[in-house]
């Protein structure tokens, strides 16, 4: 039966740390220590013969001994360590799945530890050995805390991003376009203008997006690949400010001309260095620069719209995350996220910030749609309570930042309740702000308005008036 890791192997060649190995202990054997001080440092010997079945040539004494998986039963292997005084017995395994070992018909008392590594980990440590190095290692099964630190930071990234996005156009992009000294008319009109590139997503739009993504979703667990990591990476983005005319190019911003190559060079080097451990900070600025422009570019005219793209994103998290194991043999989305179809590569569709304090390592994640759909419905809360004149407690879009916020954290409850399994983040999300929009709406006796608004109309409204 396959299972996660509990054991971390430690390694050192001629006292220059490795990078660990993660490995899974026997039913069998004896108990590994959870902390790392009480577990011991013990030079690496391979077993001679390789596959550990007989009694081996190589002294194992005080030392932890490395067999191959294969020609006689696990038990066995630990038998003929165990009679050569190994202090502990790894196993490699002819893949990189790793399953727990399982005790014979004929048990014996086993008072070693035994853990099972992947092809991969067997194959660093046997070349260690190969070319000489004193090879050490040190095994240990620590615990994972509840919580992690980097939650926290992670929780206030993606609510602040969305926060970001919804007064971004208010805000940012005004003083871009309007000068406080400019009559009203023209300041209008340049408004209107800075809204032409904005796409109001439609009923059918909304379905359709979600068919797309489901079809993009299962191409990239069956091809995804280095290649096509490459492919995807670069994202053009628009500055608008004063433009200047390019040849073959046309109109373009002063500020995008003089921006590009930094942006260029920025995306370049995350693909370069995307497998160093720094690389999660440029990955996670990239994408909150790529969610700020998605939630510019597309916004919901009213509810109507809001209430069947989320209704359709939920229904599309739960399936690609707790159904699709029953189609694909594992968790489409979270297969994806992990890059685990395809060598270690992902796309850098989530933001990621490395576990502080967990000794496994590891990162926290969300999902960029974790940020965009719900993020697309507090924007539209944010211009509704702005054409609308409302304030922070008679309006929505604080509630619904809160209700996010919310939905947010219970997802970090549920990935804990869960041991960690991946959770559809919109399953807790979608009831958290459209429930949220829905039942204040029908409180304060506007749902209406808001199921049918016309942004347009209420824009062109004179001031005070019905």
């Amino acid at each position: 039966m396959l299972r996660d890791c509990d054991v971390l192997v430690r390694n050192w060649v001629d006292g220059v740390e490795r990078e660990y190995i993660e490995g899974l202990s026997g039913e069998f054997g004896s108990v590994l220590p959870m902390e790392e001080k009480k577990a011991r440092r013990l030079p690496a010997v391979l077993s001679n013969p390789l596959n550990g079945c007989t009694l081996p040539s190589s002294k194992l004494s005080n030392s932890i001994a490395l067999s191959a998986r294969g020609d006689c039963e696990f038990m066995e292997k630990a038998q003929v360590s165990q009679s050569g005084d190994a202090a502990g017995l790894l196993v490699i395994n002819d893949e990189e799945d790793i399953f727990e070992m399982m005790c014979s018909e004929n048990a014996v008392n086993i008072m070693i530890p035994v853990v099972m590594i992947p092809a991969s980990g067997g194959k660093q440590i046997k070349e260690s050995i190969a070319s000489k190095g004193k090879v050490e290692l040190l095994l240990y099964a620590p615990i994972s805390p509840v919580v992690d630190v980097s939650v926290v930071f992670l929780w206030m990234i993606a609510v602040g991003c969305v926060i970001l996005a919804s007064i971004w156009s208010e805000y940012i992009a005004c003083e871009q376009h309007c000068d406080p000294y400019q009559d009203s008319s023209i300041a209008g009109s340049a408004k209107d203008d800075s809204e032409k590139d904005v796409l109001d997503i439609s009923v059918m739009g909304a379905v359709c997006f979600i068919i797309v993504a489901s079809t993009f979703l299962v191409v990239l667990f069956f091809f995804m690949s280095s290649w096509f990591v490459w492919l995807l990476i670069l994202v053009s983005r628009n500055c608008r400010n004063h433009t200047v005319k390019l040849p073959l190019f046309g109109d373009a911003t002063v500020l995008s001309i003089v921006v590009f190559p930094l942006c260029l060079a920025f995306a370049i080097f995350w693909v370069v260095h995307r497998h160093a451990s720094y690389s999660w900070f440029f990955q996670d600025f990239l994408g909150i620069c790529l969610m700020i422009n998605v939630l510019q570019l597309a916004r919901l005219p009213n509810i109507k719209v809001a209430a069947v793209l989320l209704s359709c994103a939920f229904v599309y998290d739960i399936f690609w995350v707790f159904i699709s194991p029953l189609l694909f043999h594992e968790s489409v989305m979270v297969a994806v996220a992990r890059g685990k179809n395809s060598g270690g590569e992902s796309i850098p569709m989530v933001l990621r910030l490395p576990k502080l304090i967990d000794p496994w390592g590891g990162y926290n994640m969300v999902g960029f749609g974790d940020v965009i759909f719900p993020g697309l419905l507090i924007s539209f809360a944010f211009r509704y309570d702005r054409a609308n004149n409302k304030g922070f407690k008679d309006g929505y879009f604080l509630w619904l930042t809160i209700g996010y916020g919310f939905g947010l954290f219970l997802t970090y409850v549920g990935l804990y309740l869960m041991n960690g399994h991946g959770q559809p983040a919109l399953l807790y999300l979608v009831p958290c702000t459209l429930g949220t929009l829905v039942v204040l709406g029908k409180v304060r006796g506007e749902l209406r308005m808001l199921w049918d608004y016309d942004e347009n109309a209420s824009l062109s409204r004179p001031p005070g008036g019905a």
